[in-house]
């Protein structure tokens, strides 16, 4: 009896964007969905030949990137453990969706060509589990791209909460930079790019133009960014 109220919390928090959906895109920051979209295709998925491929956007919350890889003529599946959040998704693009937990896919192996989740895995309980699902249904040679907090700044989040800054109460499992790495290769991806985003938070718009020039030493610095991106292709099978 005493755990079910703690299991209770746990999923109310895993499954608390859904709750927000309708206003979701107003509360996200602009400059971060813009800068997160253009890392993901322009720098890690740049050399895509996008008509035809297969895409899981895996998380997809309102799908912005669900949306982008269908304009680019990529033949996507959105996948949310949110209805509501689905049903802003199709709104937008009319990809295919489904509702599912982006750790247990009902998807056979090696089914994707492209894999992209941006801002999810770490809202999961057990984010490496997360990307090892994420790498098991993209095909051999395919490629994955993963954005997410860094643990290095977990800090600020902790702070922002308790000040009522965030208007956030899902889980907060922010992946450290090596351990992100980790957890790819030892779900059978080989890294190819992994580097950071944001040096320090973006809160403050006059300071973005300077973020977007030191997100010029993201590949050396990494660790040390706010957000990190990692692109890996899954290795033979």
């Amino acid at each position: 009896m005493p755990a079910e109220p703690s299991i209770s919390a746990a999923c109310r928090r895993e499954r608390f964007y859904d709750t927000i959906a309708d206003t979701f895109d107003e509360v996200m920051n602009p400059y971060d969905i813009s800068r997160r979209l253009s890392v993901v295709f322009e720098e890690l998925l740049g050399s895509v030949n996008w008509p035809g491929t297969l895409v899981l956007d895996a998380g997809c919350g309102t799908g912005r990137f669900s949306a982008e890889a269908a304009r680019r003529g990529a033949r996507v599946v959105s996948v949310d453990i949110g209805p509501r959040l689905l049903r802003v998704a199709r709104g937008r693009c009319g990809t295919h969706a489904v509702c599912a937990d982006i750790a247990r896919l009902a998807v056979p192996d090696d089914t994707f060509d492209v894999v992209i989740s941006s801002e999810c895995i770490e809202h999961t309980p057990d984010p490496a589990q997360a990307v090892a699902e994420l790498l098991r249904v993209c095909k051999p040679g395919g490629l994955v791209a993963v954005t997410c907090p860094n643990a290095f700044w977990h800090w600020s989040c902790v702070v922002a909460d308790r000040l009522g800054l965030r208007p956030y109460e899902g889980l907060e499992n922010w992946p450290g930079w090596f351990e992100l790495r980790r957890w790819v290769c030892g779900a059978g991806g080989r890294p190819l790019v992994h580097r950071g985003i944001h040096l320090f938070p973006f809160v403050v718009r006059r300071l973005q133009p300077l973020l977007r020039k030191l997100d010029g030493w993201g590949e050396r610095f990494g660790w040390a960014y706010v957000n990190q991106a990692i692109l890996a292709v899954k290795t033979a099978t």
